[in-house]
């Protein structure tokens, strides 16, 4: 039996695709251990899965000053001897690595051990954390064609991003008995992140009159910022957060406004889900999701609005835009050579394992 340690964490973006791939390696026959910090959100989405997880100290690389930037490179250092001494005593035959921070020590351990790397780079420009790991992986995998030049060339691979094969079993009865739609109105279904966003829940909300007209709408609004007034409007559903029933709302969905993290978009080409896209502006974030969404757009798969742009005039246009192209869309996607990314990571995992399939 082959041995894999999968390590990410810090966000579950970092942790999802990664789970993503397990049902895949178990189907082979690996072995799975799970690297990650001692109590970040990684720890409970592994645990639940019965995977083995071991932790170890993580600190963050800022590029701004913080307090915190005086007593991380302790815990950086901590983490490094600690990664070593769990690979050694695992002796895995191959690490893979989905980013973040925690994952640094765990690559470059790997690397000194001499034992194979790969690792994933979901946005369209490599984190930090990602490139303090290029020279001890075997292969860099990316999910957009323009990351391609920003890796070195004999590591580089186009793979897109790991989709957790239950999105795709999604049944739209469940989801018209959750939401108590039932007519046959085509349906836009809103994301705005886990968190949620108050200026895509503003903006949609404004235009509800109009949309309500010709679609239902599924608003998944965050925490804290389902608007109670809204409550019994014909056609609108609004929920603070989904877990379990999305794969059915998204079965459910025809078309879906979305922020642009590179997990959200990737699931939306997997699923074939013609859409909208309002990244997060560059000033609340490093601009990932502006090039993420831009980068959808230029293969015709996405239609993009910048937040600063936002108004409910040019929200209402361009649902009206997609929804109009819906099935010229559709077909781009079903083109794209990113949609087996678990087939392909799979592949390179059993090339540098010599594995055989059980």
């Amino acid at each position: 039996m082959k041995r894999i340690v999968l390590t990410g964490g810090g966000t579950a973006g970092h942790v999802t695709p990664n789970i993503a791939l397990i049902p895949g390696l178990l189907e082979k026959g690996y072995d799975i251990q799970y690297i990650g910090s001692y109590d970040g959100i990684e720890k409970t989405l592994i645990e639940d899965l019965g995977i083995p997880y071991h932790g170890i100290s993580s600190g963050k690389l800022r590029r701004y000053f913080s307090i915190k930037n005086l007593t991380d490179p302790f815990r950086v250092l901590r983490g490094l001897s600690e990664a070593k001494k769990l690979l050694a005593k695992l002796k895995p035959d191959i690490v893979f690595s989905k980013g973040g921070f925690v994952t640094v020590p765990v690559v470059l351990s790997a690397g000194k051990l001499k034992i194979p790397a790969i690792i994933h780079e979901s946005d369209m420009t490599p984190g930090l954390a990602n490139k303090l790991c290029f020279s001890s992986a075997k292969k860099i995998c990316c999910s957009f064609p323009e990351t391609m030049k920003s890796l070195p060339g004999d590591k580089a691979v186009l793979t897109g991003l790991p989709i957790r094969d239950e999105l795709f079993q999604g049944d739209k009865n469940k989801a018209r008995e959750l939401t108590g739609l039932t007519d046959h109105k085509p349906v836009i279904l809103v994301v705005g992140g886990s968190l949620g966003s108050v200026s895509v829940n503003l903006a949609v909300r404004s235009i509800l009159p109009e949309l309500l007209k010709d679609f239902n709408v599924i608003h998944l609004c965050g925490k804290g910022k389902k608007d109670d007034s809204y409550d019994g409007t014909k056609g609108y559903v609004q929920y603070e957060y989904i877990k379990d029933e999305l794969k059915d709302l998204f079965a459910l969905a025809d078309i879906v406004i979305s922020r642009a993290g590179a997990n959200a978009i990737c699931e939306l080409l997997a699923l074939k889900k013609p859409n909208v896209l309002i990244p997060l502006p560059g000033t609340s974030s490093r601009g990932d999701q502006i090039l993420n969404a831009r980068s959808f757009e230029a293969q015709g798969f996405s239609v993009v609005i910048e937040e600063e742009e936002l108004t409910k005039e040019l929200l209402y246009e361009k649902v009206l835009e997609v929804f109009n192209d819906q099935d010229t869309i559709i077909d781009t996607m079903k083109n794209s050579n990113q949609n087996n990314a678990v087939d392909t990571i799979l592949r390179l995992i059993e090339e540098y394992t010599g594995h055989e399939t059980v």
